[in-house]
């Protein structure tokens, strides 16, 4: 499993945790997260999100 980065918040996705609150179970890849979720922060889009290195 991977995290992903928001560019612009720094809010993080991690695959192993979901994000519940958004209706995405834990385990969910990335590339199942739906294309219109928007980070819960700051409201940005998947596409400013970067894989982050572990």
């Amino acid at each position: 499993m991977k995290s992903w980065i928001c560019v612009i918040c720094g809010l993080i996705y991690d695959e192993t945790k979901g994000w519940p609150d958004d209706g995405i179970p834990a385990g969910t890849p990335w590339a199942e997260v739906p294309d219109d979720w928007l980070c819960p922060d700051c409201g940005v889009s998947k596409a400013d999100f970067d894989m982050q290195e572990l």
